[in-house]
């Protein structure tokens, strides 16, 4: 009798260590095809002698984990036009975002820039399940 309740209890041990580990590896697929956006909205300038004005906006669009370590195809963009904190050019067609530090889940963090439109897109992030 008594080997029958440890039975029950180191299988009732491995089921709950079973359901707390699954949370971890379904967050990381909640994630799947949710990659941080990019938008680029005209908010002013462009008339006259007036560069355009932009207002860029990046998104962490999973709502499970924090995105961290995302970088930014960029082409030539200057780092004279933003907070090196909030957008870091590390080099041609590379910039980061937030100092590599994380964005939290569906956070935004944005900036404007007074120039010609860049084209500009995520190019490598990595999520943060645990």
């Amino acid at each position: 009798m008594q080997d029958q309740v440890t039975a029950l209890v180191k299988l009732l041990l491995w089921a709950s260590l079973a359901l707390a580990l699954l949370p971890i590896g379904m967050s990381r697929e909640k994630c799947e095809g949710k990659g941080p956006s990019l938008k680029q909205t005209q908010v002013g300038g462009g008339i006259g002698n007036r560069p355009p004005k932009f207002k860029v906006e990046i998104q962490n669009k999973c709502e499970m984990c924090p995105v961290i370590d995302v970088h930014v195809k960029c082409g030539n963009f200057s780092q004279a036009l933003v907070n090196p904190r909030l957008f870091r050019v590390l080099s041609y067609d590379d910039c980061i975002i937030n100092n590599a530090a994380p964005l939290g889940p569906l956070q935004k963090i944005s900036f404007n820039y007074s120039h010609p439109k860049y084209q500009m897109y995520p190019s490598i992030w990595y999520f943060q399940c645990e």
